[in-house]
C-alpha cells in the first residue's frame, strides 16, 4: 500500500516537474531572441538613438542641441535604449514562446480565438509604438519646446528624452492592447458587456486619469492618450459582442450534430 502511494505521488510530481522544465526551456528561448537581436543592433546604436530623436530635434531651435549631464550618458544612453528596442522588436517571439506554453491547456474554441488575439495584440502594440512616433512626439515636443519663456535656451539631456520616450512607448503600446483585455475579460467571465457599458462613465474618466500619469504635463499628449484608449474601448467592446455571437452559434451546431 506505501509502494503504490509513492508511485502516485511520482506520477502527479512528474507533469508538474516536466511543466517547470518546459517554462525553464521557452524563458530561455526568450532571453536568448532578446540577446540575439540586441548584439544584431548595438552597432547602429547611436543612429537609431539619433532617429529616436529625430521628433524634439526638429523642434529645437537651430541654436540648440542635445546635451549629456553624465560623463557614460553618451555610451549607456544608446545602451539602454537598445536594450529596451530589443525586446520589442523580439516581442512576437516572446508572445509566440508563451503561447506555445499555454496552448495545451485550451479548449478547441478557445485555440481557434487565440491564434487572432495573438496576432492582434501583436500588432495591435506596434501599432501604439508607431502613432506615440509619428502623431504624439511631433505635436507634444512642439508644444513643449515652445511653451517655455522667452530668451531660455533648450538643451534637453539625452538620458532624460529617453526616459520620457520609453515611458511614453510603454503606455502607447499597451494601451493600444485594450481591445484585447477587453475581450479576454469578458470572455473569460469575469465581467459582461453589459457590465462594461453600464461602466463606461468611469472608464472615460479612468483613461484621462491614466493619461495624466503616464505622459508629460501638457494637454495635447494626454489627450492623445486618453482618447485612443477610450475608442479602443468601444471597439473591444464590439468585438467582445461578436465573439460572444460565434461562441453561442458553435455551441449550437455542436448541441445538434450530438443530437443526430
Amino acid at each position: 500500500m506505501t509502494e503504490s502511494k509513492k508511485q502516485s505521488n511520482i506520477e502527479k510530481d512528474m507533469p508538474l516537474l516536466s511543466h517547470l522544465l518546459e517554462l525553464r526551456d521557452r524563458l530561455l528561448r526568450m532571453v536568448l531572441s532578446v540577446v540575439v537581436v540586441f548584439l544584431a543592433t548595438f552597432y547602429w546604436a547611436n543612429d537609431i538613438y539619433l532617429v529616436l530623436s529625430a521628433p524634439l530635434l526638429e523642434q529645437l531651435p537651430d541654436s540648440s542641441n542635445m546635451i549629456a549631464t553624465n560623463i557614460i550618458s553618451p555610451f549607456l544612453t544608446p545602451f539602454k535604449m537598445t536594450a529596451v528596442l530589443s525586446v520589442f522588436v523580439a516581442m512576437p517571439y516572446i508572445l509566440h514562446q508563451a503561447w506555445g506554453f499555454v496552448s495545451p491547456g485550451l479548449y478547441r474554441h478557445e485555440k481557434r480565438f487565440a491564434y487572432p488575439l495573438l496576432f492582434s495584440s501583436v500588432l495591435l502594440f506596434y501599432c501604439g509604438l508607431a502613432f506615440a512616433y509619428f502623431v504624439v512626439f511631433p505635436l507634444a515636443w512642439a508644444f513643449l519646446t515652445h511653451a517655455g519663456p522667452t530668451g531660455i535656451q533648450i538643451s534637453p539631456d539625452i538620458s532624460s528624452y529617453l526616459d520620457i520616450v520609453l515611458k511614453m512607448f510603454f503606455a502607447f503600446g499597451i494601451a493600444f492592447e485594450i481591445p484585447v483585455a477587453t475581450i479576454l475579460l469578458v470572455w473569460s467571465g469575469l465581467t459582461s458587456v453589459e457590465s462594461l457599458k453600464e461602466k463606461r462613465p468611469y472608464v472615460i474618466v479612468g483613461v484621462f486619469v491614466i493619461g495624466m500619469l503616464l505622459t508629460p504635463p501638457d494637454v495635447i499628449s494626454q489627450v492623445l492618450l486618453a482618447v485612443p484608449m477610450w475608442i479602443l474601448f468601444e471597439l473591444g467592446l464590439i468585438f467582445a459582442v461578436m465573439g460572444n455571437k460565434q461562441a453561442d452559434t458553435d455551441k449550437a451546431s455542436s448541441t445538434s450534430d450530438k443530437e443526430h
